[in-house]
C-alpha cells in the first residue's frame, strides 16, 4: 500500500522502531505463517540470525526481547508495557517460549545468532528466522529487513512490495512522490500541504475516521510524556543516565505557573526528553516517524499548542484542529522522505531519524502557523538541511546517548526552521528534494562505523561505566 500518516506514526514500544519495532513485527508474521501453515505442531527447534546492525546494537535495542515477544505473536502496536514484563520475566525464568503463542520451546536471548560483520545485501538490517521438526528437516523459513520506522521488507519480495507501492499510489486522487510534485498538486488544486495527505488518507478511510485516529495518536504522545514524568531513578541498561524530566517539569510548575513565552523552549525540551526518556525505558511511544526520534514531533506540537499566535483562547475544537492539520503535514513530508531516501539510522545514520522528524515537524508548525506550501516546504528544507551528515552512534547501543538530548535540540531546529521560513515569502536557492537527495547520497557515503554499529563515534570514544 502507500505509505500514509498512520504508518509514519504508528504505536509501539520503545527503544527503537528499525531494532525493536521492526524484528517484532516480523517475528510476529513469521509464527503466523507457521500457525496457518499446518506445521506448527510439528516444529521441535528453532533458529533466529541477526545480522549487520541489528546483531551489532540488538543487545542495546532490546531486539532479542522484542523477537522473543513476536514469536509468541504479539505484535507491537497492541502490546502494553505491562504485557511485555510479564512475558519476559516468564520466559527468563522457564527458559521457554511459547512459539504462536501455543508451542513450548526452550529458547531464550542467548539462543539467538548474532552476526554483526555480515551484511545482506538488500539492508544491514536483516534477520532469519528457520524451524524445523524433530528430524531436522526445516518446516518454514524466512528472511525479513527492518528498514526503520518499523516497516519489514521480506527477501524476495522487494521488486513486488515496490510494484505494489507503484500500484496502490495509483489508486491516490493526489499522489506524489516528490516535492516538487506536492507543490504542484496543491497550485493546481488551491489546496495546503496538509489537506493534500487529508485527501489521498480519504480514499482508504473516512475522513472521521482519520480524524480520530489522528487525535488518537496525539492522545498516545500525550500520555507517554505523562507516565514518563511519573517515573524517576536511573534509566535501564547499565550506563547510569538520570532521568531528568520528572525534575524539570517540577522546577517549571514552580518558575512558569502562568505559562510565559519565554519559558517556551524549557517546555519544548521537557516534552522532548519525557518522550524519549520513556522510549529509552521500553514503554510505548508513537514512531514519529522512528522510536529514536519519536520525541520531536510531540514537542513541537506541544509549542503549536500552547505557544503559537493564536492560541491564547482556542477552543478544544481549535486545538484538535491543530492536532490534525500538523500531523497531516508532518505526514506528508515523512513521505517524501520514506519514498526518496530513507528513514533508517542505520542505512543513513541519524540523519534519517533525527533529521526527518525535524523536517517534518518544522512543515507542521509552518502549515499550521498560517505557512503557505511553499514556506512549509522551505521550513522542512531548513531543517534537513542543518542535520545533514548526523550520525547515529548510541553509546552502549542503547537509544539514550546522545538520543534523547538530541531529540530536543532537533525540536528547537524546527521551530526555528519554520519561523525563518514564515518570515520569507516562500522562494528559496535549495529545494526539499534537492536536500532529500543529498541527505540520501551522504547517508551512502557515510561510513558503518557511524550507522548505528556501535563502531565509531561516542559509542567508541565514551567509556560505558
Amino acid at each position: 500500500m502507500a505509505v500514509g500518516v498512520f504508518d509514519l506514526f504508528s504505536i509501539g514500544i520503545g527503544p527503537s522502531s528499525s531494532h525493536t519495532v521492526g524484528p517484532m513485527r516480523a517475528a510476529a508474521v513469521f509464527a503466523e505463517e507457521l500457525k496457518a501453515s499446518g506445521a506448527l505442531e510439528k516444529v521441535a527447534g528453532l533458529r533466529v540470525d541477526l545480522y549487520g546492525s541489528l546483531a551489532a546494537t540488538g543487545h542495546g535495542h532490546g531486539t532479542m526481547t522484542a523477537i522473543l515477544l513476536g514469536l509468541e505473536g504479539f505484535h507491537p502496536e497492541l502490546i502494553l508495557p505491562d504485557e511485555v514484563e510479564e512475558r519476559l520475566a516468564g520466559i527468563a525464568e522457564t527458559g521457554t517460549l511459547q512459539l504462536a503463542g501455543s508451542i513450548p520451546l526452550p529458547y531464550g536471548v542467548t539462543d539467538i545468532i548474532l552476526r554483526p560483520l555480515t551484511i545482506l545485501p538488500r539492508h544491514t538490517n536483516g534477520l532469519k528466522f528457520a524451524v524445523t521438526d524433530a528430524g531436522g528437516e526445516v518446516l518454514h523459513e524466512a528472511t525479513f529487513f527492518s528498514v526503520g520506522g518499523g516497516f519489514i521488507v521480506r527477501e524476495g519480495e522487494e521488486e513486488a512490495a515496490l510494484k505494489e507501492l507503484d500500484e496502490s499510489k495509483k489508486e491516490l486522487p493526489l499522489p506524489f512522490r516528490t516535492a516538487a510534485e506536492l507543490l504542484g498538486r496543491c497550485q493546481s488544486k488551491g489546496l495546503s500541504i496538509g489537506e493534500i495527505m487529508l485527501v489521498n488518507e480519504r480514499a482508504s478511510r473516512p475522513e472521521e475516521e482519520i480524524r480520530e485516529g489522528l487525535l488518537h495518536i496525539y492522545s498516545v504522545m500525550e500520555s507517554c510524556v505523562q507516565v514518563s514524568l511519573k517515573r524517576v531513578g536511573l534509566l535501564p541498561g547499565g550506563l547510569k543516565v538520570r532521568r531528568r524530566a520528572p525534575d524539570w517539569h517540577d522546577r517549571l510548575l514552580k518558575e512558569d505557573k502562568d505559562r510565559d513565552p519565554k519559558y517556551w523552549q524549557e517546555w519544548v525540551n521537557l516534552i522532548a526528553l519525557a518522550v524519549n526518556e520513556e522510549n529509552a525505558s521500553g514503554g510505548r511511544v508513537v514512531t514519529a516517524p522512528t522510536n529514536g526520534a519519536a520525541g520531536i514531533i510531540p514537542a513541537v506540537l506541544y509549542y503549536a499548542l500552547h505557544f503559537a499566535p493564536g492560541m491564547e483562547n482556542a477552543t478544544q475544537q481549535d486545538r484538535d484542529d491543530v492536532v490534525v492539520k500538523f500531523l497531516l503535514t508532518a505526514g506528508a513530508i515523512g513521505v517524501l522522505y520514506k519514498e526518496q531516501a530513507s528513514i533508517s539510522g542505520a542505512e543513513v545514520g541519524c540523519q534519517g531519524e533525527v533529521g526527518s522528524a525535524s523536517s517534518m515537524a518544522a512543515a507542521g508548525l509552518a502549515e499550521v502557523m498560517g505557512g503557505t506550501p511553499a514556506q512549509v516546504e522551505n521550513a522542512a528544507e531548513i531543517a534537513m538541511e542543518h542535520n545533514l551528515g548526523l550520525t547515529c552512534d548510541p553509546i552502549g547501543g542503547l537509544v539514550q546517548v546522545p538520543c534523547i538530548e538530541r531529540n530536543a535540540i532537533a525540536a528547537a531546529k524546527a521551530i526555528n526552521a519554520a519561523k525563518m521560513a514564515l518570515w520569507g515569502d516562500g522562494s528559496h536557492r535549495v529545494s526539499l528534494d534537492e536536500v532529500i537527495v543529498t541527505m540520501r547520497e551522504t547517508g551512502r557515503d557515510m561510513s558503518s562505523k557511524y550507522k548505528e554499529t556501535a563502531m565509531g563515534g561516542l559509542a567508541v570514544n565514551v567509556v560505558e561505566c
